[in-house]
């Protein structure tokens, strides 16, 4: 019994003095929590604005109560980490489009893929059923923007702050209708090994 004692001491004594790494406490990394949190404070931001509303008003004014479009362009990831920044983009879009207020069209793959349909619509559909080339509609808006990040480190602890920027511009002439940031912090502690 005395040997079992011992042997279950030393398994437990080379096991803690082993150098496998330690995993964080907290992540501390961009995750899915810190994307709804932004993209919920860009959102409400975007659609409280007053001159993307004034915008709106009067573009449905000029143009027979038709809604003005947006295209979504990129999210550009300026941070050092893999950052899937289409989510943003995409919660943004989603949340957008269900407001009423504005309308969306197809951008980057998805517009090239129904484009391809199109075309082959023309030679292998019935011509009374074939979708029309030129009739696609031109966006007004296109919205894009950044995420950007600073890392801090002291001792054992990780600080990530992240800013996340949205742009709403008007395709035309360029103008910038609407712009704002949202920022978020993650932080991480590094486990230490215990003897």
């Amino acid at each position: 019994m005395k040997h079992l004692i011992m042997s279950c001491v030393t398994v437990v004594l080379i096991g803690a003095c082993a150098s496998t790494p330690q995993e964080p406490a907290s992540s501390g990394r961009w995750d899915e929590e810190a994307i709804k949190a932004v993209c919920e404070t860009l959102i409400d931001s975007a659609l409280t604005s007053p001159n993307i509303n004034q915008f709106i008003n009067e573009y449905i004014q000029k143009n027979d109560g038709k809604k003005p479009t947006v295209i979504v362009g990129s999210f550009k990831n300026d941070t050092s980490e893999h950052i899937n920044t289409e989510m943003i983009s995409s919660k943004m879009e989603t949340a957008i489009l269900n407001s009423g207020r504005l309308e969306f069209v197809a951008g980057g793959d998805l517009r090239e893929e129904l484009r391809a349909e199109r075309q082959d619509q023309q030679y292998n559909a019935s011509e009374d059923s074939a979708a029309g080339l030129g009739k696609e509609e031109g966006a007004v808006f296109m919205l894009n923007g950044a995420v950007r990040s600073e890392v801090t480190r002291s001792g054992a602890t990780t600080r990530s702050f992240y800013v996340v920027t949205a742009v709403l511009t008007n395709i035309e002439d360029n103008k910038k209708v609407w712009q704002d940031e949202s920022e978020i912090q993650r932080t991480a502690t590094q486990a230490r090994n215990k003897f």
